[in-house]
């Protein structure tokens, strides 16, 4: 009789009152707002301006949503569209089912949208979300735990997770993969923010080392992992994929370094039209100020402006003395 053990919840789903609400789904939705809301305190610290990074992930969510999904099905095709299989299974993501590499694919092509219409790098706005998005995924783990899914291989250890009778899956103690991978994530993104703080990483390279930290986690513990999978050269291909990612990102924060030391000074610029004319020939707030500042200068130095207009010639300054000031400031009203 096994005197330790991690239990598993009886449902996926925790129900208030008539409404269920998907153990999934939930974490996902914490995991998200995790990122975001410390990814903002980040850009804040970088330089950058509250909300810029809730506005980016209007678009980088959904996208990654459906590039995990997308990778999840094309990967594991055979649970949605073999002999017997019912394809409109694929839809059903409360049923667990993203694929990381195609949430971080995807999503960073809805990241660059974001980030080239607000005028902003994109590189340095993964900076900022790096960490936050290493606690996603911890958070986000948890919802194979609701599941019961993607567990790893049989075990007798204290910390063994146990697995009810259900489709596709047999009772028994398992590996806890998911919390293995939780764990693991967390350490990813304390690592990423002390680097960060200690190299002062930039132009992308703190988000190279989340990715590279993250994958070398994903090797091993995909390894303990006994859920249906393709391989290759008899490797599973989630493994092949944290290898070959692995490589790119270590090169990446390598040539990264040599090409563009350093950080960004700048990692939002003004946008557009803020203290400019709005092309209609009214000058922008800091322009008028600057008018102002121009016409009271004049005149405090006896220049004549329109207040001096209606004064006798007499009370002019002698020619030579300041005849080319008027001129000084009308331009400044134009």
């Amino acid at each position: 009789m096994e005197l330790a053990y991690i239990p598993s919840p009886s449902s996926g789903a925790i129900h208030l009152g008539p409404l269920p609400l998907r153990g999934y789904a939930l974490c996902i939705i914490i995991g998200v707002f995790v990122a975001v809301w410390y990814g903002n305190k980040r850009w804040i610290a970088r330089g950058g301006k509250a909300g810029t990074v809730a506005d980016i992930a209007v678009w980088a969510v959904p996208f990654g949503l459906v590039g995990g999904r997308l990778y999840h099905v094309i990967t594991d095709y055979q649970l949605y569209f073999s002999e017997g299989e019912n394809w409109v299974d694929a839809f059903k993501i409360w049923q667990g089912g993203l694929g990381i590499w195609g949430a971080i694919s995807l999503g960073a092509v809805g990241a660059w949208i974001g980030c080239r219409r607000r005028g902003i790098p994109l590189p340095a706005w993964a900076d900022a979300l790096a960490p936050g998005i290493a606690f996603a995924q911890a958070i986000g783990r948890w919802g194979n735990w609701f599941n019961q899914e993607l567990y790893g291989k049989p075990t007798d250890l204290p910390w063994a997770l146990e697995i009810s009778e259900g489709p596709n899956r047999e009772a028994g103690l398992y590996h806890p993969t998911f919390l293995y991978e939780s764990l693991w994530c967390v350490g990813v993104a304390l690592l990423v923010i002390w680097a960060d703080r200690r190299f002062k990483l930039g132009h992308g390279r703190a988000f190279a080392l989340y990715v590279a930290g993250y994958c070398a986690g994903r090797g091993w513990i995909e390894y303990l992992r006994v859920d249906q999978a393709h391989e290759v050269l008899g490797i599973r291909l989630n493994v092949w994929t944290s290898i070959v990612v692995f490589v790119l990102a270590v090169a990446y924060i390598v040539i990264s370094a040599r090409l563009r030391p350093g950080r960004e000074e700048i990692v939002e610029p003004e946008r557009p039209g803020a203290g400019v004319s709005d092309g209609s020939g009214t000058p922008g707030a800091s322009d008028a100020s600057s008018a102002s500042d121009a016409l009271g200068a004049s005149d405090a130095s006896g220049s004549s402006g329109a207040s001096d207009s209606g004064k006798p010639d007499s009370a002019k300054k002698p020619e030579g003395s300041a005849e080319s000031v008027p001129d000084a400031g009308k331009a400044g009203k134009g």
